[in-house]
Protein backbone atom coordinates (compact mmCIF):
# COMPACT_ATOMS: atom_id res chain seq x y z
CA UNK A 1 0.00 0.00 0.00
CA UNK A 2 1.35 3.41 -0.93
CA UNK A 3 1.56 6.37 1.39
CA UNK A 4 -1.46 8.58 1.03
CA UNK A 5 -0.86 12.08 -0.18
CA UNK A 6 -2.69 14.80 1.77
CA UNK A 7 -5.36 12.42 2.97
CA UNK A 8 -7.03 12.52 6.34
CA UNK A 9 -5.02 10.76 9.03
CA UNK A 10 -6.73 9.96 12.31
CA UNK A 11 -4.99 11.20 15.42
CA UNK A 12 -5.38 12.73 18.84
CA UNK A 13 -4.82 16.22 20.10
CA UNK A 14 -6.20 19.72 20.16
CA UNK A 15 -6.32 20.14 16.38
CA UNK A 16 -8.26 16.90 15.86
CA UNK A 17 -10.89 17.89 18.43
CA UNK A 18 -11.70 21.25 16.84
CA UNK A 19 -14.73 21.67 14.62
CA UNK A 20 -14.04 21.60 10.92
CA UNK A 21 -15.86 24.92 10.60
CA UNK A 22 -13.51 26.72 13.01
CA UNK A 23 -10.44 25.21 11.33
CA UNK A 24 -11.70 26.26 7.93
CA UNK A 25 -12.46 29.80 9.12
CA UNK A 26 -9.04 30.03 10.77
CA UNK A 27 -7.28 28.94 7.58
CA UNK A 28 -9.28 31.33 5.38
CA UNK A 29 -8.87 34.35 7.69
CA UNK A 30 -5.16 33.78 8.27
CA UNK A 31 -4.65 33.35 4.52
CA UNK A 32 -6.43 36.68 3.97
CA UNK A 33 -4.13 38.34 6.53
CA UNK A 34 -1.05 36.85 4.86
CA UNK A 35 -2.14 37.79 1.33
CA UNK A 36 -3.01 41.39 2.17
CA UNK A 37 0.00 42.24 4.33
CA UNK A 38 3.69 42.57 3.51
CA UNK A 39 4.68 43.37 7.09
CA UNK A 40 7.70 41.14 7.67
CA UNK A 41 7.21 41.06 11.42
CA UNK A 42 3.68 39.69 11.09
CA UNK A 43 4.63 37.22 8.36
CA UNK A 44 7.55 35.81 10.32
CA UNK A 45 5.37 35.46 13.42
CA UNK A 46 2.67 33.63 11.44
CA UNK A 47 5.21 31.34 9.77
CA UNK A 48 6.70 30.35 13.14
CA UNK A 49 3.22 29.76 14.54
CA UNK A 50 2.32 27.62 11.50
CA UNK A 51 5.43 25.49 11.92
CA UNK A 52 4.69 25.09 15.63
CA UNK A 53 1.14 23.94 14.89
CA UNK A 54 2.49 21.54 12.27
CA UNK A 55 4.77 20.04 14.93
CA UNK A 56 1.91 19.81 17.45
CA UNK A 57 -0.30 18.04 14.90
CA UNK A 58 2.09 15.08 14.86
CA UNK A 59 2.01 14.79 11.07
CA UNK A 60 4.69 12.51 9.68
CA UNK A 61 7.12 14.31 7.41
CA UNK A 62 7.34 11.40 4.97
CA UNK A 63 3.59 11.70 4.29
CA UNK A 64 3.76 15.35 3.20
CA UNK A 65 7.40 15.85 2.17
CA UNK A 66 6.50 15.70 -1.54
CA UNK A 67 4.03 18.57 -1.13
CA UNK A 68 6.54 20.74 0.72
CA UNK A 69 9.28 20.01 -1.83
CA UNK A 70 6.95 20.72 -4.75
CA UNK A 71 5.78 24.04 -3.25
CA UNK A 72 9.38 24.95 -2.36
CA UNK A 73 10.45 24.44 -5.97
CA UNK A 74 7.47 26.47 -7.18
CA UNK A 75 8.30 29.25 -4.69
CA UNK A 76 11.94 29.35 -5.79
CA UNK A 77 10.84 29.47 -9.42
CA UNK A 78 8.47 32.33 -8.58
CA UNK A 79 11.22 34.25 -6.77
CA UNK A 80 13.63 33.71 -9.65
CA UNK A 81 11.02 34.94 -12.14
CA UNK A 82 10.37 38.06 -10.06
CA UNK A 83 14.07 38.85 -9.98
CA UNK A 84 14.51 38.25 -13.71
CA UNK A 85 11.63 40.52 -14.71
CA UNK A 86 11.88 43.11 -11.91
CA UNK A 87 15.39 43.09 -10.43
CA UNK A 88 14.99 46.61 -9.01
CA UNK A 89 11.43 46.32 -7.73
CA UNK A 90 12.58 46.33 -4.12
CA UNK A 91 14.59 49.51 -4.73
CA UNK A 92 11.55 51.28 -6.19
CA UNK A 93 9.31 49.92 -3.45
CA UNK A 94 11.41 50.91 -0.45
CA UNK A 95 12.90 54.04 -2.03
CA UNK A 96 16.38 52.95 -1.01
CA UNK A 97 19.32 51.12 -2.58
CA UNK A 98 21.92 49.12 -0.66
CA UNK A 99 24.20 47.50 -3.22
CA UNK A 100 25.46 44.04 -2.31
CA UNK A 101 26.77 42.81 -5.64
CA UNK A 102 27.36 44.72 -8.83
CA UNK A 103 25.66 42.97 -11.72
CA UNK A 104 25.23 43.48 -15.47
CA UNK A 105 22.77 46.18 -16.47
CA UNK A 106 19.83 46.44 -14.09
CA UNK A 107 20.68 43.16 -12.35
CA UNK A 108 22.46 44.68 -9.37
CA UNK A 109 21.87 42.57 -6.29
CA UNK A 110 20.46 44.87 -3.62
CA UNK A 111 19.45 44.33 -0.02
CA UNK A 112 16.03 45.83 -0.76
CA UNK A 113 15.31 43.30 -3.49
CA UNK A 114 16.41 40.41 -1.27
CA UNK A 115 14.20 41.74 1.52
CA UNK A 116 11.18 41.85 -0.79
CA UNK A 117 11.87 38.33 -2.08
CA UNK A 118 12.22 37.15 1.51
CA UNK A 119 8.72 38.47 2.20
CA UNK A 120 7.37 36.54 -0.76
CA UNK A 121 9.03 33.35 0.48
CA UNK A 122 7.71 33.80 4.04
CA UNK A 123 4.17 34.11 2.66
CA UNK A 124 4.42 30.53 1.38
CA UNK A 125 5.84 29.39 4.71
CA UNK A 126 2.97 31.06 6.58
CA UNK A 127 0.12 29.29 4.79
CA UNK A 128 1.44 25.96 3.49
CA UNK A 129 1.74 24.25 6.92
CA UNK A 130 -1.77 25.46 7.81
CA UNK A 131 -3.19 24.00 4.59
CA UNK A 132 -1.49 20.66 5.25
CA UNK A 133 -2.68 20.64 8.87
CA UNK A 134 -6.26 21.30 7.80
CA UNK A 135 -6.29 18.54 5.20
CA UNK A 136 -4.54 16.00 7.44
CA UNK A 137 -6.62 16.61 10.59
CA UNK A 138 -10.08 17.16 9.09
CA UNK A 139 -12.23 14.24 7.97
CA UNK A 140 -13.69 14.79 4.47
CA UNK A 141 -17.26 14.43 5.77
CA UNK A 142 -16.50 16.89 8.56
CA UNK A 143 -15.03 19.28 6.00
CA UNK A 144 -18.17 18.99 3.88
CA UNK A 145 -20.40 19.70 6.87
CA UNK A 146 -18.22 22.74 7.64
CA UNK A 147 -18.76 24.12 4.16
CA UNK A 148 -22.50 23.54 4.52
CA UNK A 149 -22.55 25.29 7.91
CA UNK A 150 -20.83 28.28 6.31
CA UNK A 151 -23.76 28.60 3.89
CA UNK A 152 -22.60 26.67 0.82
CA UNK A 153 -25.13 24.28 -0.77
CA UNK A 154 -24.73 20.74 0.54
CA UNK A 155 -24.47 19.40 -3.01
CA UNK A 156 -21.30 21.44 -3.54
CA UNK A 157 -20.02 20.48 -0.08
CA UNK A 158 -20.60 16.81 -0.80
CA UNK A 159 -18.75 17.09 -4.12
CA UNK A 160 -15.73 18.51 -2.26
CA UNK A 161 -15.95 15.67 0.25
CA UNK A 162 -15.96 13.05 -2.52
CA UNK A 163 -12.97 14.73 -4.15
CA UNK A 164 -10.95 14.65 -0.93
CA UNK A 165 -11.89 11.01 -0.42
CA UNK A 166 -10.97 10.13 -3.98
CA UNK A 167 -7.48 11.70 -4.08
CA UNK A 168 -5.90 9.08 -1.76
CA UNK A 169 -7.69 6.28 -3.62
CA UNK A 170 -6.41 7.67 -6.90
CA UNK A 171 -2.87 7.60 -5.57
CA UNK A 172 -3.36 4.03 -4.38
CA UNK A 173 -4.62 3.00 -7.83
CA UNK A 174 -1.62 4.68 -9.41
CA UNK A 175 0.71 2.69 -7.14
CA UNK A 176 -1.11 -0.56 -7.91
CA UNK A 177 -0.95 -0.03 -11.69
CA UNK A 178 2.71 0.98 -11.42
CA UNK A 179 3.60 -2.23 -9.56
CA UNK A 180 1.69 -4.26 -12.17
CA UNK A 181 3.66 -2.56 -14.95
CA UNK A 182 6.95 -3.21 -13.16
CA UNK A 183 5.96 -6.89 -12.76
CA UNK A 184 5.58 -7.02 -16.54
CA UNK A 185 9.14 -5.81 -16.98
CA UNK A 186 8.69 -2.03 -17.27
CA UNK A 187 11.44 -0.40 -15.21
CA UNK A 188 10.12 2.63 -13.34
CA UNK A 189 12.50 2.80 -10.40
CA UNK A 190 15.46 5.15 -10.00
CA UNK A 191 17.59 2.65 -11.90
CA UNK A 192 15.91 3.76 -15.15
CA UNK A 193 16.66 7.03 -16.91
CA UNK A 194 14.51 10.09 -16.28
CA UNK A 195 12.89 9.97 -19.73
CA UNK A 196 12.12 6.26 -19.34
CA UNK A 197 10.39 6.90 -16.03
CA UNK A 198 8.42 9.83 -17.49
CA UNK A 199 7.24 7.75 -20.46
CA UNK A 200 6.38 4.83 -18.19
CA UNK A 201 4.35 6.97 -15.81
CA UNK A 202 2.51 8.54 -18.76
CA UNK A 203 1.51 5.03 -19.88
CA UNK A 204 -0.05 4.48 -16.46
CA UNK A 205 -2.32 7.50 -16.87
CA UNK A 206 -4.50 5.85 -19.55
CA UNK A 207 -5.74 2.86 -17.48
CA UNK A 208 -5.98 5.18 -14.48
CA UNK A 209 -8.33 7.51 -16.36
CA UNK A 210 -10.59 4.63 -17.44
CA UNK A 211 -10.74 3.19 -13.93
CA UNK A 212 -11.52 6.66 -12.57
CA UNK A 213 -14.36 7.18 -15.05
CA UNK A 214 -15.80 3.79 -14.15
CA UNK A 215 -15.69 4.64 -10.43
CA UNK A 216 -17.30 8.04 -11.02
CA UNK A 217 -20.12 6.39 -12.96
CA UNK A 218 -20.66 3.86 -10.16
CA UNK A 219 -20.82 6.56 -7.49
CA UNK A 220 -23.14 8.75 -9.60
CA UNK A 221 -25.50 5.83 -10.18
CA UNK A 222 -25.53 4.91 -6.49
CA UNK A 223 -26.28 8.51 -5.47
CA UNK A 224 -29.04 8.80 -8.07
CA UNK A 225 -30.65 5.56 -6.84
CA UNK A 226 -30.65 7.00 -3.33
CA UNK A 227 -32.26 10.21 -4.68
CA UNK A 228 -29.41 12.41 -3.56
CA UNK A 229 -30.26 16.11 -3.79
CA UNK A 230 -34.01 15.66 -3.43
CA UNK A 231 -34.31 17.87 -0.36
CA UNK A 232 -33.03 21.39 0.25
CA UNK A 233 -31.24 20.44 3.48
CA UNK A 234 -29.57 17.36 4.86
CA UNK A 235 -28.00 16.15 8.08
CA UNK A 236 -24.36 15.05 8.44
CA UNK A 237 -23.19 11.80 9.95
CA UNK A 238 -19.76 13.20 10.82
CA UNK A 239 -19.85 16.65 12.36
CA UNK A 240 -18.14 18.03 15.46
CA UNK A 241 -20.23 20.21 17.76
CA UNK A 242 -19.09 23.81 18.25
CA UNK A 243 -17.21 24.36 21.50
CA UNK A 244 -15.51 27.15 23.42
CA UNK A 245 -12.17 26.22 21.85
CA UNK A 246 -13.63 26.81 18.40
CA UNK A 247 -14.76 30.27 19.48
CA UNK A 248 -11.26 31.08 20.74
CA UNK A 249 -9.72 29.90 17.45
CA UNK A 250 -12.07 32.08 15.39
CA UNK A 251 -11.42 35.10 17.62
CA UNK A 252 -7.65 34.61 17.21
CA UNK A 253 -8.01 34.49 13.43
CA UNK A 254 -10.18 37.62 13.44
CA UNK A 255 -7.60 39.36 15.65
CA UNK A 256 -4.87 38.51 13.15
CA UNK A 257 -6.90 40.03 10.32
CA UNK A 258 -7.51 43.17 12.38
CA UNK A 259 -3.77 43.39 13.17
CA UNK A 260 -2.94 43.01 9.47
CA UNK A 261 -5.34 45.83 8.60
CA UNK A 262 -4.05 47.97 11.47
CA UNK A 263 -0.50 47.61 10.20
CA UNK A 264 -1.64 49.33 6.99
CA UNK A 265 -2.00 52.53 8.98
CA UNK A 266 1.17 51.98 11.01
CA UNK A 267 3.31 51.36 7.92
CA UNK A 268 1.47 53.79 5.67
CA UNK A 269 0.61 50.96 3.29
CA UNK A 270 0.92 47.21 2.85
CA UNK A 271 4.72 47.14 3.08
CA UNK A 272 6.93 47.34 6.15
CA UNK A 273 9.94 49.48 5.27
CA UNK A 274 12.97 49.02 7.58
CA UNK A 275 15.12 51.13 5.31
Amino acid sequence: MTNRLLGYQSGQGFLYELSGTSKLLFFILVSVAVMTSYDTRLLVLLSLASLLLFHKAGIKWKDVSFVFIFVALFALLNILTIYLFAPQYGVDLYQSKTLLLDGPGAYDLTLEELFYLFNVLVKYLSTLPLAVIFLQTTHPSQFASSLNQLGLPYRFAYAVSLTLRYIPDLQEDFGTIRKAQEARGLELSKKASLMTRIKGNIQIITPLIFSSLERIDTISTAMALRRFGRYQKRSWYQSTAWSGRDTVVVFISLALVIIAIGLFYVNGGRFYNPF
